[in-house]
């Protein structure tokens, strides 16, 4: 139940095939399989062996695949770390989980040997060519270790805005079998060429880029840094048909001048985060080539809901559970609320995490009564579509009254002034908690034309009274909007946006 079998397995068909390149950079199915057990020989000699934790610090390059399955290949646990981590969150997450190695790119050596500092770790540099002519000179261990399904083999960490970061324990079953569901819903086979934009430190780009293109025998074309110019030039160039983007992705296409018909893409999904309706309409008929929002989390491998395409996608909607998998929404007491109303989203089945590692206290929290526990708020409807709200922590009450920002957001996505929008909720010292949004304008409006157009159609309680202005907003590397970063909106009024 390796992980690392899938690439053996597809090694032994498809040998001569690429399947992950980078411009000119390219590297077979047979030439990953071999380097990937040279670096498990690698690994052994510096006396590593199963159930030890390594971490892996690079960017989206073809040197992340050949790690990755060299350390699932002796049985070890790869721990993947965002390259821009800083010493203080390297030291932390390499400390917590015990990692015996930290492999990094050579461009961020100096953090990560100030990071392993005290921590016990080595620390290893990649530099292209370099490892190339090292792993030439070390001896392939072409077994793979017999892994049980549960044993563990990634931790991610999650990012800690709630208090400490917790590494999530994702075992060999939980990721084989999400990416192979990933790779039967989007019907991906040997032709297709999926744009990997995603970060592969992240659940979702390991799993449905790297992981999904593997099992199916695809090939990844891969874009270290997403933008929007460069990541139309390579889906042209290398006939990209599979793009899975998150929702600030799709909104920078939709801003780039240069952008114009994509119907060469077999495929669009979005997960990370919703996506305004008002930006999938505009991209599909713009674009021509439709876009399936799913839902996930890095404790559900990460997929755990998807929409479908043609007559059975519904706009706005995360779709059903994927096959499998159990889905519902509860109120406080466990108990499953009406279709229609608003309660947290738990997730049951073969997808979700084995727990938080070295934490039985929040593992206890998170999967309590045979569910794991999301923190994020959903309804469903009578067909059985569910529908994400938005986060527990996010929701504003104002004068007794529940706010969704998902709500507020959407309706100001329809604006046509409106690029980016975030809605949260500031103190106030009557209604305990007043409205506010912060917009990126793409041309010029007033504060007062974008209060009046929410007002016009949201209830009275839920259109924003603060509005400021921002020439970009705070965005995480998987191109999540870090809410909880953003100033007070109430102290930063503009009375015009910027001229962009």
């Amino acid at each position: 139940m390796n992980l690392a079998d899938r690439l053996r397995a597809a090694a032994e068909r498809l040998a001569g095939r690429a399947v992950v390149t980078l411009d000119e950079a390219e590297i077979t199915y047979g030439t990953l399989e071999l380097l990937s057990a040279r670096v498990a020989g690698l690994l052994r000699q510096r006396g590593i062996g199963a159930g030890d934790r390594v971490a892996v610090m690079l960017p989206n390059v073809p040197e992340f695949a050949v790690i990755y399955y060299g350390i699932l290949r002796i049985g070890a646990v790869v721990v993947p770390l965002d390259p821009l981590l800083r010493r203080r969150e390297i030291a932390a997450y390499v400390g917590d989980c015990g990692a015996r190695l930290l492999i990094a790119w050579h461009a961020f050596a100096e953090t990560a040997e100030a990071g392993t500092a005290g921590t016990g770790a080595d620390c290893f540099f990649v530099v292209p060519e370099e490892f190339r002519r090292l792993l030439r000179g070390v001896a392939a261990e072409h077994d793979v270790a017999a892994t049980a399904p549960d044993d563990t083999a990634v931790i991610h960490y999650t990012s800690g805005t709630t208090g400490r970061a917790k590494g999530v324990e994702l075992t060999h079953a939980n990721l084989g079998g999400n990416a192979a569901t990933v790779a039967r819903m989007h019907a991906l086979g040997v032709d297709d060429v999926v744009l990997g934009a995603l970060p592969l430190y992240h659940a979702f780009g390991q799993t449905c880029s790297l992981n999904a293109t593997i099992h199916a025998g695809a090939r990844l074309t891969l874009l270290p840094r997403f933008e929007a110019g460069r990541a139309l030039e390579v889906i042209r160039r290398d006939g990209v048909t599979v793009f899975q983007g998150v929702p600030t992705m799709y909104i920078a296409l939709l801003d780039h001048p240069g952008a114009s018909d994509m119907s060469l893409l077999r495929v669009c999904t979005s997960g990370g985060s919703a996506l305004p309706v008002d930006v999938l309409r505009a991209y599909e008929t713009r674009f021509g080539c439709s876009i399936v929002e799913g839902y996930g989390l890095s404790e559900t491998s990460p997929v755990a809901a998807t929409n479908r395409s043609g007559e059975g996608r519904r706009a706005g909607s995360i779709g059903w559970p994927i096959k499998g998998v159990e889905m519902k929404v509860v109120d406080e007491r466990g108990e499953e609320v009406p279709c229609g109303h608003v309660g947290e989203i738990v997730i049951r089945g073969p997808n979700v995490m084995k727990g938080y590692w070295n934490n039985p206290a929040a593992t206890a929290e998170a999967l309590r009564d045979g569910w794991f526990h999301t923190g994020d708020l959903g309804r469903v409807d009578g067909d059985g579509f569910f529908f994400l709200v938005g986060r527990r922590r996010d929701v504003i009450i104002r004068g007794g009254y529940t706010v969704y920002p998902r709500e507020v957001e959407e309706v100001l996505y329809e604006h046509p002034a409106v690029r980016h929008a975030v809605v949260m909720g500031v103190p106030h010292p009557e209604l305990g908690e007043e409205i506010a949004a912060v917009v990126v304008p793409r041309s010029p409006v007033e504060p007062e034309e974008l209060r009046d157009f929410t007002r016009q159609r949201v209830a009275a309680y839920k259109y924003p009274r603060h509005i400021s202005f921002a020439d970009e907003l705070p965005i995480s590397p998987t191109g999540k909007i870090l809410k909880r970063t953003i100033g007070s909106p109430q102290d930063t009024v503009a009375p015009h946006p910027r001229r962009r």
